[in-house]
């Protein structure tokens, strides 16, 4: 069964960090696209960081730049995203996403997200 289950989110003081985990399971991670995106309440989601873990290439919003961190620990199937320097803009659902395509095959996965609150 193919699942993506999110972890690690919490409430966090403004400049405090987080480490959120996302798991998979019936796919291997390093044969996909990962993507972190959050959405936050009465706004549309969006794409926060991605990482293509073949070679190692992220990419960054502007908004989290310098401040996130994506990263995958191919031997636990699993991505991350280090969070530094919070802000109360960061407060969102963060979901992971896993794309690929495979033999014209279109595979695309959401975890169901984790709840981040940066508040003091």
């Amino acid at each position: 069964q193919v699942q993506l289950v999110e972890s690690g989110g919490g409430l966090v003081q403004p400049g405090g960090s987080l480490k959120l985990s996302c798991t998979a399971s019936g796919f291997t991670v390093s044969n996909y696209f990962m993507y972190w995106y959050r959405q936050a309440p009465g706004k549309e989601r969006e794409l926060v960081a991605h990482i293509t873990s073949s070679s190692g290439t992220t990419s960054y919003a502007d908004a989290v730049k310098g401040r996130f961190t994506i990263s995958t620990d191919n031997a636990k199937n699993t991505v991350y995203l280090q969070m530094n320097m919070l802000k109360p803009e960061d407060t969102a659902v963060y979901y992971c996403r896993a794309i690929a395509t495979m033999r014209s095959t279109a595979y695309r996965y959401w975890g169901r997200g984790t709840q981040v609150t940066v508040s003091s």
